[in-house]
């Protein structure tokens, strides 16, 4: 096989290239001392180096079992630069690496090193990775649920400002959240993509100025949607097929759309068909905590739109009085509430929607 390229990386301001750079990997793996997620890092900077055309991944198991794929190098490679392409980024940009390299999202922060030539800082992922760190950043990634613990803490919000740009992804952002990162003086965006499609292959800004709620393809992507309704990708720099999801969208024009729902997800009651993604957003300013919508299987109707709450004692909500508040339309109010102590949830904090309705349907809790 012919000679792996881009095997050249600055991690902490100190340049390695493929000469020394296996020598201080099996060092870095040898010393148990070391912390495992630290060990990861440079496994998979030998995966990288090595004269295999792909690497290995695992999807995050928010839609699906998880399960593990191949990867193509070279589109890894070709994604890594539509990225730095949109995002401005260059060699010796500093970039943050706070996310696990078990999963793709991690793995394509260590890749745009290599690529583009950042200056690659490593640190432990965690919910608040950067709370004991004063650098300034140009780029990062993080989870959602990075964000929200970080802008939690006292300094959180100047904490992220250090970050010049900062995209989030892996989980839906709630809007309580959302309304924080507003107010955010940096780039903030997020990312829309899967394992699949090789990390993100469009991006919507989170703050002023130019804040929107519609996703904007990368270099050389476009789009259209299906029958369903569902996005279909065009990417020529990983496929030569088109790649259709189960996203439901509205498109803007074939660079742009906006997301409604996964159409797996979609409730038919009554023989109207409901988005539960489209009603947590209604719901979420007036219920404290995690919570979705899911629909039950009900004789008369089929499927009954359902509340679904976290904690062991939930609190009674007045369903008439929550849709009113809510602006629900009558078929996207909820016939019941229902309780479970702790939700199932992917590494990246993403809620697992399957597992959470197979615990419920197995151990129903039912407040009326």
């Amino acid at each position: 096989m012919k000679k792996m390229p881009y095997t050249s990386i600055n991690i902490n301001g100190v340049f390695s290239d493929e000469k020394n750079l296996p020598d201080i990997c099996r060092l870095k793996l040898s010393d148990k001392r070391n912390p495992e997620w630290e060990r990861k890092f440079y496994q998979f900077i030998v995966e990288w180096i090595s004269t295999d055309s792909f690497v290995n991944t695992r999807t995050s198991g928010s839609t699906g079992k998880p399960k593990q794929i191949r990867i193509s190098k070279e589109k890894m490679i070709q994604s890594t630069m539509m990225t730095g392409k949109f995002f401005g980024l260059k060699p010796d940009d500093k970039a943050l690496l706070c996310l696990p390299v078990d999963f793709i999202a991690g793995k394509m922060m260590v890749v745009r090193s290599f690529v583009i030539g950042l200056n690659l800082i490593p640190v432990e992922p965690s919910g608040n990775p950067i709370e004991k760190i004063n650098e300034k950043f140009d780029f990062a990634a993080m989870t959602p649920m990075q964000v929200n613990n970080i802008l939690e803490a006292t300094v959180g919000a100047e904490n992220l400002n250090r970050i010049t740009k900062l995209i989030i992804g892996g989980a839906d952002i709630h809007p309580e959240l959302l309304n924080k990162i507003r107010l955010l003086k940096n780039e903030t965006w997020q990312t829309y993509g899967m394992t699949e499609t090789i990390t993100h292959i469009a991006v919507r800004k989170l703050n002023p100025p130019g804040e929107t709620e519609y996703y904007h393809a990368l270099p050389e992507v476009s789009f259209k949607t299906d029958g369903r309704g569902c996005l279909i990708i065009y990417a020529p720099f990983l496929s030569n097929e088109k790649i259709v999801t189960n996203d439901i969208v509205v498109l803007k024009n074939d660079n742009e759309f906006k997301t409604i729902g996964r159409y797996d997800n979609i409730i038919n009651t009554g023989g109207a068909k409901v988005s539960p993604e489209q009603i947590e957003i209604k719901l979420s300013p007036y219920i404290n905590g995690r919570f979705i919508i899911a629909g039950l299987p009900d004789k008369r109707l089929g499927q009954k739109v359902t509340l679904i709450i976290e904690g062991s004692s939930p609190v009674k909500y007045l369903i008439s009085k929550l849709a009113e508040k809510a602006n629900l339309s009558k078929f996207e109010i909820p016939r019941n509430v229902m309780s479970l102590s702790e939700f199932p949830v992917t590494a990246n904090g993403k809620i697992m929607r399957k597992e959470v309705i197979n615990l419920i349907n197995s151990n129903l809790h039912f407040e009326s």
